[in-house]
């Protein structure tokens, strides 16, 4: 959706309550550009400039590990707690391990992005890597990434639960030739997969294609942030789409790719070219996924909530949010540069979410308050998240008297009706009762929206660890004081 001008959608102004000035909130910066732009500039030669970056402990993770094998990265002075500048010395395509007695620690603690992408990207280096973390990354499966490094020549071994990290890669450049130039790649599970060997082929001595396999495509968005990274950085690459798997290959005009808002498996392959990465200034765009909880809060809420800093034509699947809201007759108005949510009555929807599941705790927390039922859809891989975001959602609802049913692919969660007298019915949280975080980001701001409905307490003294949120939003619940 190119929005170019000022734009008001959905909701009837009679299912708006708007009776309270608007308040006005900068979006984070992009956790997925923000890790793809430092790995941009630590693997080009020469010196780049990479302005608002998110600072977080996901970060943190991708920063060090980058500098572990080869990167110099120097904090510069505009450089604030929630958005970072940094001037990064690249390593020119050549990332360092260590040795088969000492292997490079990269520690990713709990950050499934920094993983899945480095994994891929450090193979294509020289040397040994020891890929650990903590919490659930032990549990989290990448035997398909790593068997497909596997066929152009990096060597995993998995040294405690077969197909996850820990693990130590040892890696001598990655060679397209040993398997015929073409790799097949699914993404049932996650499309970092995908996006990892996107960032790492062009480190190649020849063109590697990339051919989408598997049984269907979830978070292909994601994919179109790595190709607008890899054209941002000077490298080349052409993308061939078909309508059906018999059919012959088409190569899309150049930048049309940008058009794609989904994949099908044996109909889309990416071929991409060696070259280097070019230095040079890059700015991160504002956060969908982080927005998503503000913009929430302006529906939800008492007052209109007006976020700055988000793009009206990212190519963030995040940016979904829009749509969600607006089929579930929010009021919303769009500028290039800003949206802005006006309290509204809220109806339950059927959605399909594949295309962005890191919203689906946000949704459910909408759900809640509609009128009626929502079902959302194609999301079984969200169970291997940083915690099972299906039943965490089902979970915490439950405490308040929200009925949510879990489905083999989603859940279906039943609203408490709307609007009474133009404010949300509000759950019943027993005097007491805690609500978990599930040492998850997502679902402890989600759950922060029940602040707007729960008069006798707010969310962050009932969590049992509100600091989880700094890996994604560490300002989060400083910007939430203005909206709850």
């Amino acid at each position: 959706m190119n929005q170019t001008k000022d734009t008001v959608t959905a909701a009837s102004k009679a299912d708006v309550t708007n009776t309270a000035e608007t308040v006005a909130v900068t979006a984070p910066a992009s956790k997925s550009v923000s890790h793809r732009y430092l790995m941009g500039a630590a693997l080009a030669h020469g010196t780049s400039i990479v302005r608002h970056t998110l600072e977080s402990r996901d970060l943190e993770r991708t920063r060090a590990i980058l500098c572990a094998a080869g990167a110099k990265m120097e904090e510069l002075p505009e450089s604030t707690p929630s958005s970072g500048a940094w001037r990064v010395t690249g390593m020119d395509g050549r990332p360092s391990g260590g040795t088969a007695a000492a292997p490079l620690s990269c520690d990713v603690e709990e950050s499934g992005t920094t993983c899945r992408l480095l994994t891929a990207v450090l193979a294509a280096g020289h040397g040994v890597f020891r890929i650990h973390g903590a919490g659930r990354m032990h549990e989290r499966p990448i035997a398909e990434l790593t068997n497909a490094l596997a066929t152009l020549g990096a060597k995993t071994v998995f040294e405690e639960k077969p197909d996850c990290p820990p693990c130590v890669i040892t890696a001598d450049g990655l060679d397209p030739a040993r398997c015929g130039g073409t790799v097949e790649l699914g993404m049932d599970i996650s499309s970092q997969y995908f996006s990892g060997l996107l960032l790492a082929a062009p480190m190649g001595p020849s063109p590697l294609t990339l051919s989408l396999g598997g049984s269907k495509a979830v978070s292909w968005p994601y994919v179109g942030l790595t190709l607008q990274c890899l054209t941002d950085y000077g490298i080349r690459f052409e993308v061939q789409t078909r309508p059906d798997a018999a059919d012959a290959w088409q190569t899309l005009p150049h930048g049309a790719w940008r058009q794609l808002a989904e994949a099908r498996p044996g109909c889309l392959r990416v071929t991409v070219h060696p070259g280097r990465y070019q230095a040079g200034e890059y700015t991160v765009e504002g956060d969908w996924s982080g927005a998503s909880y503000l913009l929430a809060a302006g529906a939800l809420g008492r007052r209109p909530v007006r976020v700055e800093g988000l793009r009206a034509d990212s190519l963030q699947g995040d940016r979904a949010m829009l749509e969600i809201l607006q089929k579930m007759g929010a009021l919303v108005s769009v500028e290039p540069q800003a949206v802005t949510v006006y309290p509204s009555r809220l109806h339950g929807v059927e959605l399909d979410m594949g295309h962005c599941p890191d919203l689906v705790p946000t949704v459910a927390m909408l759900a809640a308050f509609a009128q009626g039922s929502t079902r959302i859809r194609n999301v079984a891989h969200l169970r291997h998240k940083e915690s099972d975001r299906i039943k965490a959602p089902a979970t915490e609802l439950a405490k308040t008297g929200v009925i949510v049913d879990e489905l083999s692919d989603g859940m279906l969660i039943n609203g408490l009706g709307g609007r009474n007298n133009g404010k949300p019915n509000h759950p019943v949280l027993p005097e007491g009762q805690s609500l978990s975080a599930h040492n998850d980001h997502r679902i402890a701001m989600s759950l922060a929206l029940l602040d707007l409905c729960l008069p006798e307490a707010t969310v962050r003294s009932r969590l049992d660890d509100p600091s989880v949120v700094s890996k994604s939003f560490p300002q989060f619940w400083n910007i939430w004081g203005r909206l709850a």
